[in-house]
């Protein structure tokens, strides 16, 4: 039997991987060739890095998420502030200008289309309103909006929120440190959960679907390698097993009787409700927007909140003013004991404030992804049609020729004599047809949150302790915070809070 030598072997091991690389620069070569030649004297300056690789690797290298990072930092200052590069296996124009990223978002369905790699695709599902596009994600997103509107100010929904606060800063009696994104990421992962499916937190079913979620969240920041025991295949399957609980939960709900619908209270109706009334989706994609909207519940809440915790430790100025107003509000009410309401919330006008300088200076949504649909012209430049194109908000939040200071956590630029001016030059919610249509249900659960916590307690955070963009944001000890009493006894005061149940 005829078999390799030794040498023979070596010599193969190391000629085929080389001839696959060469192959590999041929064909990056030869895309390039064909999709930017006909406006390669129109394109930016930059660099398109490894072949193959292109400059994804230094791209996503992680910095502090109030910075725009070391990458766009070298390359505005080589390139200007839009320049080509080769990411996430594209082509790609990298804008850091405000007035581009603009003209990209406003523009959605008309020269540009939604695009995300093919991994996120993979954990998606194929009727996410990330990914969809044309008339299925505005179905999709108006069935989202209209829920959400009328639920927002509901009495139901309100009193959920401070219902499960308060049970949180209970939960931190007697405590000394805590970590804080963990917590709030329960918290928020729970109030979705009751909102949307009304599974009670204290369920079995509810720690399930916490558990899946949290895989399924890990999955966004694997390698995706669908291969069994890896993060993203442990995603793909635990997207599986959450969609079977939405169906399991969908199932039940046609059981009812016709009528019963009709019995419910004001805001008691739930979001599965709301949608199997309608009859207008198939079933995978009603588990697809319960995800979608448990998703920017989740993650992009939790990490807001975060965010605010973190400065506030860092602004002690903010604190106080903050403090003051929530004061202000439990003092004003005829008992003090009486729960939130929705008039309460639209006098946290600092609060709100507090908020958008949070996510101005910790860049929530790093970059969104995008691509032409047609060959663009911009000023001077052409995109071509079937680039990506990555409008970079951190760029803009903390570009200094639009913002004095813009390292500073400052809510005093959110003033309502500066708010209009200040909404035009930070996109933290996105913007055009995608714009967030959960921004203002995040802005309530935040406030009502934050009334309790600074109420409640003082706080710092461990002196390394910083947000960092992995492009997602994380925190270097997950945000452990030292916590005590804000006043002695006041983590008493809201246990007796007049919450029915």
């Amino acid at each position: 039997m005829f078999g390799f030598s030794p040498i023979l072997l070596s010599f193969l091991l190391v000629l085929l991987p080389a001839l696959a690389y060469i192959l590999l620069i041929k064909l990056f070569r030869s895309r390039h060739a064909k999709l930017a030649d006909h406006a390669a004297k129109n394109l930016p300056p930059g660099s398109m890095g490894w072949p193959v690789f292109g400059e994804t690797l230094h791209f996503l290298k992680p910095h502090s998420s109030d910075s725009p990072g070391t990458f766009l930092q070298q390359h505005c200052s080589r390139y200007g502030k839009v320049f080509k590069s080769h990411l996430f296996g594209s082509p790609t124009i990298v804008s850091c200008d405000l007035e581009l990223n603009m003209f990209v978002l406003q523009n959605e369905e008309k020269l540009f289309q939604a695009s995300y790699p093919k991994p996120v695709l993979g954990i998606l599902g194929k009727y996410s309103l990330l990914t969809v596009s044309g008339d299925l994600h505005r179905k999709l997103r108006n069935i989202g909006v209209s829920f959400i509107a009328s639920s927002k100010s509901s009495p139901h929904f309100l009193h959920w929120i401070e219902k499960l606060s308060i049970s949180m800063m209970d939960s931190w009696s007697g405590r000394n440190q805590v970590s804080f994104f963990k917590e709030a990421k329960t918290f928020t992962l729970r109030l979705m959960v009751k909102h949307l499916l009304s599974v009670n937190p204290e369920e079995a079913l509810a720690s399930r679907i916490l558990e899946d979620f949290q895989t399924y969240m890990r999955g966004f920041v694997s390698l995706p390698i669908n291969l069994p025991g890896t993060a993203y295949a442990k995603a793909v399957k635990a997207r599986a097993r959450l969609s079977s609980s939405v169906k399991e939960i969908m199932e039940g709900r046609r059981k009812r009787r016709i009528g019963e619908l009709a019995e419910l209270g004001e805001g008691e109706v739930d979001f599965l409700d709301a949608i199997l009334s309608k009859q207008r989706l198939n079933d995978d994609e009603i588990v697809s927007i319960v995800l979608d909207i448990m998703l920017g519940g989740y993650e992009t809440t939790s990490t807001l909140m975060a965010l605010i915790v973190y400065f506030l430790h860092h602004s002690p100025i903010a604190f106080a003013k903050l403090k003051e107003e929530h004061q202000a509000i439990r003092e004003n009410k005829e008992d003090e004991s009486a729960p939130l309401d929705w008039e309460d919330y639209k006098k946290m006008k600092y609060s709100y404030n507090v908020m958008c300088e949070a996510m101005r200076c910790g860049n929530v949504v790093k970059f969104v992804h995008r691509k032409a649909l047609q060959d663009v012209k911009f000023k001077e430049l052409v995109i071509p049609s079937g680039w990506k194109v990555l409008p970079i908000f951190t760029a803009s939040h903390m570009d200094p020729d639009l913002h004095d200071n813009p390292a500073q956590f400052d809510p005093s630029r959110w003033t309502s004599d500066h708010y209009k001016e200040m909404s035009r030059k930070v996109t933290p919610f996105g913007g055009g047809a995608r714009l967030c249509p959960g921004a203002e249900p995040a802005k309530v659960v935040i406030s009502f949150f934050l009334h309790h916590l600074v109420l409640t307690y003082r706080w710092k955070t461990k002196s390394d302790e910083c947000p960092l963009a992995y492009p997602y944001v994380e925190f270097r000890r997950g945000l452990l915070i030292e916590i005590e009493p804000a006043e002695p006894g006041s983590d008493l005061i809201y246990r007796e809070m007049k919450l029915s149940p």
